[in-house]
């Protein structure tokens, strides 16, 4: 018997991977975050599974029906949004697992910044304009960040950020923000990407609030911020594809 931690992606079914499709469709046990993974995603699961939203339900809720799940030798999809290595909450399920020698396995999963970088039509990461991305979210009620983890530390490095879980806290977002990147620096919320409700806001860190505020959005949003959100038309090509930049698959072209 195995618990198979499932990247949904965004909420697409069809940003599912064939591996994912493919194990939701034979567990006769599927745990789906219904808050965060349209019930599209797992209605591929075989007729007659036990399928169960985890929205309402605590970490010991979810772990008994894994343990009996266990006990019947039933494989088990457990779904969660984006990329499960991302924000997903399985380590303390994991830590479960391991204490009651439960097997498991990691499925990967388009995560949301990926989504919202390609409804958005663009690149995140511009030659000499920005070539890092940060995943990062911000405390509000959630469990607290560690020391050192700052909006303010990782501003310093001018690279693009992809703020999570921070849509309702846009003004402390903004005031930490502005004195790195400026009023006038780019920013991108996008709101249930994948979902049939999707919405992409464009703005400026001195205007996104108040986009944000008459769109009315106030949850399952991801924030994006950096200079290569903008109409950044004068850059340098990248050395990839170069022909005066040979490689070994590719030799020097004479020009």
């Amino acid at each position: 018997m195995t618990v198979f931690f499932i990247g949904a992606g965004p909420g697409d079914p069809e940003l599912l991977t064939k591996k994912a499709e493919r194990i939701i469709g034979e567990c006769p046990v599927c745990l789906y975050a219904g808050s965060l993974v349209p019930a599209e995603v797992v209605a591929c699961a075989p007729e007659g599974a036990r399928v169960l939203d985890t929205a309402p339900m605590t970490l010991d809720d979810t772990h008994a029906e894994i343990k009996m799940a266990h006990e019947k030798g039933f494989n088990v999809a457990r779904v969660h949004s984006g990329d499960p290595s991302l924000y997903g909450a399985i380590a303390e399920q994991i830590r479960r697992l391991r204490a009651d020698g439960i097997d498991y396995e990691i499925i990967p999963g388009v995560p949301a910044y990926a989504a919202a970088a390609a409804a958005l039509g663009q690149e995140l990461t511009i030659p000499e304009i920005a070539q890092s991305i940060i995943l990062t979210r911000v405390s509000m009620k959630s469990t607290s960040m560690p020391a050192g983890e700052t909006l303010e530390n990782f501003a310093k490095t001018g690279a693009t950020l992809a703020i999570h879980l921070g849509i309702r806290n846009l003004r402390e977002i903004e005031r930490q923000l502005v004195p790195y990147y400026g009023a006038e620096c780019p920013v991108a919320v996008a709101y249930r990407v994948g979902w049939p409700d999707q919405m992409l806001i464009r703005g400026t860190l001195s205007d996104i609030r108040e986009k944000a505020r008459e769109a009315k959005i106030t949850r399952t949003a991801l924030i994006l911020v950096g200079p290569a959100l903008g109409e950044v038309a004068d850059f340098k090509d990248s050395a990839l594809y170069d022909p005066k930049m040979p490689h070994v698959l590719r030799p020097k072209v004479t020009l």
